[in-house]
């Protein structure tokens, strides 16, 4: 068998949680004959975390060696092209895609969350670069519908860290319940008036249901300040969890009974879990995986102004609310595969 040498690229190295689970996935899911080399922003702790190759994603030089080294490039997953928050990602991954079929690389983009893309250079990028592919998978309708009215074909699938493995965190696990994880994100919709009444809320429902509060910043860098004020409003029964491995940050979540969140892959997470969630969204990702599954929840914008109706919601979904049942997870899980399938499926052709 013939070894192959993989690109691959996301939002690796930055320390997001969510994104270093998508890149656990996505080497979990590469063929025996495929050997990774990862594009990250800290080239040297993503080799010491996973034992892979790993080249600096922003510098030009090493960029170019880890294409010319290699026969495919992996565009892999999370919403990568979209102007959202910018037009830089788009130009960056577009432009990588496209530097990498200049150079003759086979370009595969995995479970991909495209858009919004509003911008007429975003939609040029975006077509131009799905439409060199040799396999496109995505992870919600509305991205499939975007390439299916470009003419591009693709799966779609639920996000590989749906089937991600979990590792236990038994600290965790001993700690009595209810037990409540809470993952907020700094946003600028995220003000200090709707900050204030969040964390008033927060406080009113531990005191109402004798809850340990977990507070889990998936990216530490941008959610650990936030994460600290909001514990030190809280009683002793609290704490900031702060975990790298994204297999343990998904085994948090074993035995929580309520997730409250922001982060798109912390409800993925805590719901792959069985625990009930509650969703902040501040992106229209998180609004597409609350229609997707039935999740409950408030836009960022229109989360209510009185702290007694959240504490309200809150205990509620707490106290009577439901998981997603076994049966529904299971089936989730199985269809996630297929975007592993067609990476096989690929990579075989090459």
């Amino acid at each position: 068998m013939t070894e192959i040498q993989a690109v691959l690229c996301g939002y690796y190295g930055k320390g997001n949680g969510g994104d270093e689970a998508l890149l656990v996935s996505m080497l979990e899911m590469l063929p025996p004959q495929v050997k990774p080399l990862v594009l990250s922003a800290t080239p040297r702790a993503t080799s010491k975390s996973y034992g892979v190759k790993s080249y600096d994603r922003m510098n030009s030089g090493s960029v170019v060696r880890a294409l010319k080294e290699s026969q495919v490039l992996i565009l892999g997953g999370g919403s990568l092209i979209q102007d959202a928050t910018s037009l830089r990602n788009s130009i960056y991954y577009g432009g990588l895609m496209g530097l990498a079929q200049q150079f003759g690389l086979k370009t595969i983009a995995i479970a991909q969350g495209i858009g919004p893309v509003n911008k007429p250079l975003t939609r040029w990028i975006a077509k131009r670069a799905f439409s060199n592919c040799t396999a496109v998978s995505v992870r919600d309708p509305a991205s499939a519908a975007l390439l299916a009215d470009w003419g591009i074909d693709c799966i779609m699938a639920p996000d590989p860290v749906w089937s991600m493995a979990a590792t236990p965190v038994p600290e965790i696990a001993s700690i009595a319940s209810p037990k409540i994880a809470v993952t907020l994100r700094s946003h600028p919709q995220l003000t200090n008036e709707r900050l204030e009444t969040l964390t008033t809320a927060l406080v009113d429902l531990q005191a109402a249901t004798g809850s340990h509060v977990l507070l889990v910043p998936f990216q530490p860098t941008t959610d650990l300040d936030l994460a600290r004020q909001i514990q030190a409003e809280l009683t002793d029964n609290s704490q900031v969890v702060t975990l790298t491995d994204p297999k343990q940050l998904k085994g948090l979540f074993q035995g929580v009974d309520l997730a409250i969140g922001m982060r798109y892959h912390s409800l993925i997470m805590a719901a792959a879990e069985g625990c009930k969630c509650w969703a902040v969204s501040y992106d229209p990702k998180v609004s597409k995986l609350m229609t997707e599954i039935d999740l409950p929840g408030w836009e960022l914008a229109d989360i209510p102004t009185d702290a007694a109706t959240i504490t309200q919601a809150w205990q509620q979904q707490l106290e009577t609310g439901t998981a997603l049942s076994n049966e529904s997870l299971q089936t989730i899980r199985q269809k996630s595969i297929a975007h592993k399938d067609l990476l096989s499926e690929a990579i075989d052709r090459i």
